[in-house]
């Protein structure tokens, strides 16, 4: 149960940092996607993700400090997939400019 709880905690985390990252755009990297119009450019914000990757890293340092990198490693990396599949599925960090 303590597992599910922690599991569940680091998911919300890592879907708050990805969505404070990409609309904070700290480190302000972009990718180009599509030019739809001549007026309008689709953009992907990757701060988001970058931070959301630092932050698991940060994570397994401190579990392998704490000796529990075997126990909760499996479950940390399960919260990031899911929190990335959830925030790519609801577009967090598309972005649409248009020239007008």
């Amino acid at each position: 149960m303590k597992k599910a709880a922690v599991t569940l905690l680091q998911f919300v985390l890592f879907l708050l940092v990805f969505v404070i990252g990409s609309f904070a755009h700290p480190l302000n990297l972009q990718w180009g996607l599509t030019v739809t119009t001549p007026a309008v450019t689709r953009y992907f914000v990757v701060d988001g993700l970058v931070l959301m990757f630092i932050l698991y890293a940060l994570i397994l340092v401190i579990e392998a400090l704490t000796k529990r990198l075997r126990s909760y490693a499996p479950w940390t990396t399960f919260a990031l997939i899911l929190a990335t599949v959830l925030g790519l599925m609801i577009k967090i960090g598309f972005v649409t400019r248009s020239a007008y």
